[in-house]
């Protein structure tokens, strides 16, 4: 892994559409995790490199926040940290960079969601702590199997999945920070089988997550043709399979009416909430 950094001269993106956060924030581009299924791998082709290989730190994003936070507009509108790529991947053991930003979140008294698939938000465990005090602070994992077998080679360098489970209890112990699992994406053939499903409610239960958010995987442009690589090469008995189910960029719908149907009754069993937005405004009142 090579680390390039760069300079930055914006911290924070306005997004078209509410969601219902209304700003991204990314320190990092490119991720280390190595996800066979990310998303984001089209947003590295205009830099030099690989994007999971070859990963870009904004140094100054830290002062770049403090300007805009501090600006007479800001509205303390919440902040979703690394929609595009990990904020806690591995370099950020060494750039120490999430710290500095949450003190800012805290000094501006800014609510944030942090989704990761690390267990490094566990060094930063006073300053969310600190956060949920004052204003909203969610913190979610994002668990798609807890068969390490299949995980590890869908994330090579993500943590493993019980350690993230631990993490989320750990959060949901001691700090006031709502906590969710987000099952982003169920893999058809690899993740989706009601034996797993059952398996992750039964963690989630147990760590007491605020919400569980689910999102069937979605392939378009070069995330495509590295997930089909991949399949072809680790998981070669599903490629017709998967092949049928993605004739275009989504899977079609009567696989997901039935995907969803089972996961919902699982999910319902368990009583495991749906919605992180109702815990959003509730801890924001």
């Amino acid at each position: 892994m090579s680390i390039n950094e760069i300079k930055c001269e914006s911290a924070i993106h306005k997004l078209k559409r509410r969601n219902p956060y209304g700003f991204d924030l990314n320190i990092y581009r490119g991720c280390a995790h190595g996800c066979r299924y990310c998303y984001a791998l089209d947003s590295h082709k205009y830099l030099d490199g690989d994007f999971h290989s070859d990963i870009y730190v904004k140094t100054n994003i830290v002062d770049a926040l403090e300007r805009e936070l501090s600006a007479p507009g800001w509205n303390r509108d919440v902040i979703n940290i690394g929609g595009v790529t990990d904020s806690y991947q591995p370099a950020e053991a060494q750039y120490k960079l999430m710290p500095e930003i949450l003190r800012l979140l805290i000094k501006y008294r800014t609510p944030a969601i942090i989704s990761t698939k690390s267990t490094l938000p566990l060094r930063d465990i006073e300053l969310i702590d600190e956060l949920s005090r004052i204003t909203y602070i969610n913190v979610a994992a994002t668990i798609t199997t807890l068969d390490e077998h299949v995980r590890i080679r869908l994330e090579p360098d993500g943590a493993p999945s019980a350690a993230r489970f631990e993490m989320l209890k750990t959060l949901r112990q001691n700090t006031n920070a709502s906590v969710g699992l987000h099952v982003m994406p169920i893999v058809p053939r690899l993740t989706d089988s009601a034996e797993n499903l059952e398996a992750l409610c039964r963690r989630a239960r147990e760590a007491e997550v605020h919400y569980m958010l689910p999102g069937v995987m979605y392939l378009r442009g070069g995330t495509r043709r590295a997930f089909f690589d991949f399949i072809e090469r680790d998981f070669p008995e599903h490629l017709g399979d998967l092949q049928a189910i993605y004739k275009t960029g989504g899977a079609g719908k009567e696989y997901k009416d039935g995907f969803y149907t089972t996961l919902n009754e699982i999910r319902d069993r368990y009583e495991i909430p749906r919605s992180y937005t109702k815990v959003m405004r509730k801890k924001m009142q």
